[in-house]
């Protein structure tokens, strides 16, 4: 089993899966496995759709979102379709996904959560973020050469989906952009840890969550929820859904058009009846 795991990572990494994508994968398939060994003498006897649908049923009741349970699928039907070949089908629909609206802070609360922050460069970090519609793990692997200080745009390289695209650089941040850099080499990392190289993901997420905190903020808020700002406030200020999904980097303008529910100004004009 473990060479079918082995095959499995090989033949993700030439299809040009991203790192993040493959480790989940290729932990999905092992607790699979696992599965498929402990209870070899029960389901010996059922089809490969029959193991499957009991697997992801288990891991239902356990709990588990509808997009977990889809990646399981994802994985499940990659393993046996491009690796184990088999002609048999597992034609299994995939778990319906949480319609969950953004979780969306406001200008203030963004202004709070930058005051609370007192390292400058950390500081930086999280305006960046937020005034680019930044993933944290474009914001930590952004390098000096993907800015653009003139023309005030971000070129993010091989983002999600291995995609390229441009986004803006607020005027704002210029100034503050161009003295973190200065004598710095373009292949440099334009937020860099105190030990060299970039800083890591948790340590973004923790900076932004210590914030919060310190801000007195009580929403459920992520550090993608500087991203879901950015959207959001961009539609409030009248520009086109197009232009918002390009600068997200968004395949499809139905994944954009989540943000329009947020911000729908006729539901907001509404008074209540309760005086």
């Amino acid at each position: 089993m473990q060479n079918y795991l082995i095959q499995t990572e090989q033949e993700l990494k030439l299809r040009n899966y991203s790192i993040k994508t493959i480790k989940s994968y290729l932990s999905c398939l092992q607790r699979y496995i696992d599965f498929l060994t402990k209870n070899s003498g029960s389901i010996k006897n059922l089809s490969s759709e029959e193991k499957v649908k009991k697997f992801l049923l288990i891991h239902q009741e356990r709990g588990n979102a509808g997009q977990t349970i889809n990646v399981y699928l994802h994985a499940i039907k990659f393993f046996y379709g491009e690796i184990l070949k088999t002609n048999e089908k597992i034609d299994l629909k995939f778990s319906k996904t949480s319609k969950k609206l953004p979780e969306v802070l406001s200008k203030m609360e963004i202004e709070k959560i930058l005051n609370n922050i007192a390292n400058k460069k950390h500081q930086l970090l999280i305006a960046l973020s937020y005034g680019s519609g930044l993933r944290v793990s474009e914001a930590v692997n952004l390098k000096i050469k993907d800015l653009d200080l003139e023309e005030l745009t971000i070129h993010l390289r091989e983002a999600k989906g291995k995609k390229d695209r441009l986004t803006i650089l607020p005027a704002k941040l210029q100034d503050r952009l161009q003295k973190l850099i200065y004598g710095k080499a373009g292949n440099d990392y334009v937020f860099e840890s105190e030990r060299q190289g970039k800083l890591t993901e948790r340590t973004a997420q923790q900076i932004f969550y210590t914030a919060l905190k310190k801000a007195g903020i009580k929403k459920p808020a992520s550090f993608h929820s500087l991203r879901h700002s950015f959207a959001t406030h961009l539609l409030e200020n009248g520009v086109d859904v197009r232009y918002v999904q390009e600068l997200l980097g968004h395949a499809n303008i139905r994944t954009t058009q989540i943000y329009t529910k947020v911000t729908n100004p006729s539901i907001k004009n509404i008074k209540s009846p309760l005086i």
